[in-house]
C-alpha cells in the first residue's frame, strides 16, 4: 500500500561505548517513519491529538538483523499494512547506506478517543487521504 522512506544519522547519544545503536532506540525510528508516513498524506499527528485522536502502540515487533553504529544514513522504510479500522498496522526495514538490512518490524496502534478514552474507528478524513493516494498510485501505473 503506501510507503514513505525518510533517511537521517545515527547520533552519538543514540549509541553504546562500542558505537552501537541502543535496542530501544528502534521505537522511536519507527515512530518517525510513521509520523512521516501521516504527514506525506497531508496529516499531521499534532492535528490528531488536538482533534481528540492519540494512537497508542499496542504491539511491537522488532527483528534485528545487523547493527545501526554512530554516523551511520539510515533510512526507515513505512508501509501501510492494510486499510485502517479501529487499528492501523504498517510494515518496516532499516536500512544503512550501504543498503544492508538492520532492521524489519511490525506495529499495531489503536485510535483511541481521549474524552471517553476507548477505542474508535479510522478517521474517514484519512481512510479517504488513503484511498485518493492509492487511486493516483493506480492511475500513475
Amino acid at each position: 500500500m503506501d510507503i514513505n522512506k525518510i533517511s537521517f544519522r545515527v547520533r552519538y547519544g543514540e549509541t553504546d561505548q562500542m558505537g552501537v545503536v541502543y535496542h530501544g532506540n528502534y521505537a522511536q525510528y519507527l515512530e518517525m517513519g510513521r509520523i512521516e508516513w501521516l504527514r506525506g498524506l497531508g496529516i499531521s499527528y499534532k492535528a490528531l491529538e488536538e482533534s481528540g485522536i492519540i494512537l497508542p502502540v499496542i504491539s511491537l515487533s522488532v527483528n534485528f538483523k545487523k547493527s545501526a553504529l554512530y554516523d551511520d544514513l539510515i533510512t526507515v522504510v513505512t508501509n501501510l499494512k492494510k486499510l485502517p479500522g479501529v487499528k492501523i498496522e504498517f510494515d518496516y526495514m532499516i536500512f544503512n547506506e550501504k543498503n544492508e538490512l538492520l532492521v524489519d518490524a511490525h506495529t499495531v496502534l489503536a485510535f483511541i478517543d481521549t474524552k471517553k478514552n476507548k477505542p474508535i474507528r479510522c478517521p474517514e478524513d484519512l481512510i479517504r487521504k488513503i484511498s485518493e493516494y492509492q487511486d493516483s498510485v493506480k492511475k500513475s501505473i
